[in-house]
C-alpha cells in the first residue's frame, strides 16, 4: 500500500524549510522525530521513502527524505488517535493484524532464503544453461518494394528480370518508409514479420527475388531475399534481469513444494477445495 501521496504533497512548497533533526539515542537508528512521544527512527523513515508514490523520485534526496516524514508523522498522529478510540482492540484489525504478520514473514523468508542468496554466479549459469539448451533460431535479412496495386509489382518484377537493380527499384518506386535504404529491411525472425511476408521471405534462397507479388494489408510488396543465419544469442547484460527473476520463480516454487510437505493443509470449503486441488495436484 502506498503512503498518503496527499499527505507528503502537501509539504512539498514548504519542504526547503523544514530543517529534519536527529537524535541520536542509537548511532545505527536514530530517532528522527517523535509524535506524542512515540519515536520515529531513521529505519522508519528508509522504509516510508521506499514506499513514496514514484513521482517523488525525481526529488532531491533531502525534500524526499521530508515528504516520506510527513507521510510517516500523519500515519502515527492518526495510529495513536484509532488507538484512544480502542480501533485496535476490534476483531477485525486483530485479524488484520495476523494476517500482515503472516505476509511479512513469508516475504522476510522469502528475501532471506530466495532473494539474497541468488548469486551473479547463479544467474549466469543459468543463461548458460538456457543458451546451450535452445536450438538456434534461424533469421534472415531481406528487402522489398512496397506497391499499391498488383499490376505495379508484377511491372516491377519484370525489370528486375530484365536486370534493374532492386535496391535502386525501391528507392525509385517503393512506398514503404525502408525505400530510403533501398527496401532493406535488415535481420528478423520469425513472427516478427507478418504471415503472408514471412512465409515468401523464409522460402526463398540467398540473392533471390519472389517472382509473384505477395499481398499484404500494407499493399503489394516484392522481397528479396539478402542472407540467412542462425541469429545469436541475446548478450547476457541483455537479459540478466529477465534471468533472475526465472532463478527466484524457480526457487520460490521449490521452497513452497517443500514448505507444503511439512504442514498439514485442509482446504473445507468444497468449491475452493476443488478449484484449489486443481491447481496444485501434488497436494
Amino acid at each position: 500500500m502506498r503512503l498518503s501521496q496527499f499527505a507528503a504533497t502537501l509539504l512539498l512548497s514548504s519542504i526547503a524549510f523544514l530543517p529534519v533533526h536527529a537524535y541520536a539515542a542509537d548511532e545505527a537508528d536514530p530517532v528522527v522525530a517523535t509524535v506524542g512521544g512515540v519515536e520515529i527512527l531513521a529505519s522508519e523513515l528508509a522504509m516510508a521513502e521506499g514506499d513514496l508514490d514514484p513521482q517523488f523520485a525525481r526529488l532531491p534526496d533531502e525534500q524526499r527524505r521530508v515528504a516520506a516524514l510527513a507521510a510517516v508523522i500523519d500515519i502515527k498522529t492518526l495510529a495513536r488517535k484509532a488507538e484512544a478510540e480502542k480501533l485496535d482492540q476490534t476483531e477485525e484489525f486483530k485479524k488484520l493484524m495476523a494476517f500482515q504478520r503472516d505476509r511479512a514473514l513469508h516475504n522476510a523468508i522469502f528475501k532471506s532464503t530466495v532473494v539474497d542468496p541468488v548469486s551473479d554466479a547463479d544467474i549466469k549459469a543459468r543463461f548458460d544453461k538456457e543458451v546451450a539448451a535452445t536450438p538456434p533460431e534461424e533469421e534472415v535479412s531481406a528487402r522489398h518494394i512496397l506497391l499499391k496495386t498488383e499490376d505495379e509489382a508484377k511491372a516491377v518484377i519484370a525489370e528486375l528480370d530484365g536486370g534493374k537493380d532492386f535496391a535502386e527499384l525501391a528507392k525509385e518506386k517503393s512506398t514503404g518508409p525502408s525505400a530510403a535504404q533501398g527496401g532493406d529491411l535488415g535481420y528478423f525472425t520469425k513472427g516478427r514479420m507478418v504471415p503472408e511476408f514471412e512465409a515468401v521471405a523464409f522460402e526463398l534462397k540467398a540473392g533471390e527475388y519472389a517472382k509473384e507479388p505477395v499481398q499484404t494489408q500494407f499493399g503489394w510488396h516484392v522481397i528479396k531475399l539478402e542472407d540467412r543465419r542462425a541469429a545469436a544469442a541475446p548478450a547476457f547484460e541483455e537479459v540478466a534481469d529477465q534471468v533472475r527473476q526465472v532463478v527466484m520463480r524457480e526457487r520460490y516454487g521449490e521452497l513452497i513444494k517443500a514448505a507444503r510437505e511439512e504442514i498439514a493443509i485442509e482446504v473445507l470449503d468444497p468449491d475452493l477445495k476443488a478449484a484449489y486441488e486443481a491447481l496444485n495436484p501434488q497436494q
